[in-house]
């Protein structure tokens, strides 16, 4: 029976470039993909780790799926493959808080610079693209900016965000940490501009802190010794360490977190309705699961030892400075709420799982994958 779309229609099957398809987001919608869908998927990254179980001849889809291993910085076969696609998703970026503030440059040419090309084959080979943002885009949040004891700061309007009326409010140029969120606009800027203009059909999707299974790197695991992921493979590395919990400048700052697996879900209803998607830009995210990052340590200490069995830390917690923790330059949002009318009206789409419920499948993904890697290298020498 056919698949349908959710005016009726039958749901025909697409060719899909997604470049950054190995990665965190990536792997989970090539899973999906695979199970739900006949589209067929050209994956462009420059590792295949995560999706190598898709492209393997016992995989039932593996016909459906092809990998690259392109670096799209300087690689002349990004052209011929979107224009061989019928849609392109961008999930190409560097996009760990550490880098941003590390690594200003490459941040804003990973995340500006090298998506032009991306923009501007779509829009010249009249290809559908779906582009990944971020809600950092926002900012910091108007209320941030009135006294603590203001009464506005608990009225929504000054904190929830709107993608079609906040404004982006980023700290000054020495702080450097905004250069993700900028050239993320930049980029935001070009495909609304080239839509306008040249008629290129887009959607922008600014998701708010997806966590789940495969997100980031363990450091010294599968990752640099030195690299700093971001805050949920933070924790989890403190955690498998038997280590204090870090908390940056007392862990005030404010999230909310979505499941991965219900943002796939998002992502597939964008996919195969362009009539509702196109033309918008789309928070995706849980208003219901904010949490100060402090309560969201305390909250994975509570839930390892019921997944790890192994006793949680008497002391789980130290607080870090961010100059410390990030180094010189380091600025942030106090808190992100997105606002979910356009996609609950376009798409029909509301997020399902509990901030507990998938620490815990994340957690227990966490230990399962990492424990045993970890007691192997703790238990080496130190050089």
């Amino acid at each position: 029976m056919a698949r349908l779309d959710l005016d009726g229609n039958p749901i025909e099957p697409l060719t899909i470039c997604m470049i950054g398809g190995g990665g965190f987001i990536g792997s989970h919608l090539c899973d999906k993909l695979a199970e739900e869908s006949l589209h067929k998927v050209i994956v462009i990254d420059v590792s295949e780790e995560k999706i190598k179980h898709l492209l393997e001849a016992s995989c039932p889809s593996s016909s459906r799926f092809e990998f690259h291993k392109i670096n799209i910085k300087h690689d002349s076969r990004l052209e011929s493959l979107i224009k061989t696609a019928d849609l392109t998703i961008n999930l190409a970026a560097i996009c760990t808080p550490a880098d941003y503030n590390k690594r200003p440059l490459d941040t804003i040419y990973s995340n500006f610079i090298d998506a032009i090309p991306v923009v501007k084959f779509c829009s010249e080979y009249k290809k559908r693209l779906i582009h990944f943002s971020t809600c950092e885009i926002y900012g910091k949040t108007v209320g941030s900016f009135l006294p603590k004891d203001h009464p506005l700061r608990q009225d929504p309007k000054f904190y929830v965000l709107k993608e079609d009326e906040s404004p982006c409010v980023f700290g000054p140029i020495e702080k450097q940490r905004w250069s993700y969120a900028c050239a993320k606009q930049m980029i935001e800027r070009l495909i609304y501009a080239e839509s306008h203009e040249h008629g290129l059909k887009f959607t922008i999707v600014r998701p708010f802190n997806w966590i789940g299974p495969r997100m980031d790197f363990i450091p010294g695991i599968d990752g640099p010794s030195e690299g700093v992921p971001r805050v949920l493979a933070c924790f989890s590395n403190n955690l498998l360490r038997g280590e204090q919990l870090k908390l940056v400048d007392g862990g005030q700052s404010q999230r909310t977190f979505l499941y991965v697996k219900d943002a796939i879900e998002a992502l597939l209803l964008m996919i195969e309705n362009p009539s509702r998607a196109n033309g918008h830009i789309f928070n995706v995210g849980n208003p219901d699961n904010e949490v100060t990052m402090k309560e969201l340590a305390e909250m994975m200490v509570k839930v390892y030892p019921k997944v790890s069995g192994e006793p949680a830390l008497e002391v789980p917690t130290i607080d870090v400075s961010s100059k410390d923790f990030y180094g010189e330059g380091y600025d942030d949002s106090d808190k992100r709420i997105p606002d979910m009318t356009i996609i609950n009206k376009q798409l029909g789409w509301n997020p399902k799982t509990s901030l507990m419920d998938l620490l815990e499948s994340t957690l227990a993904y966490q230990h399962q994958t990492y424990s045993k890697a970890m007691k192997e290298a703790l238990s080496k020498p130190a050089c």
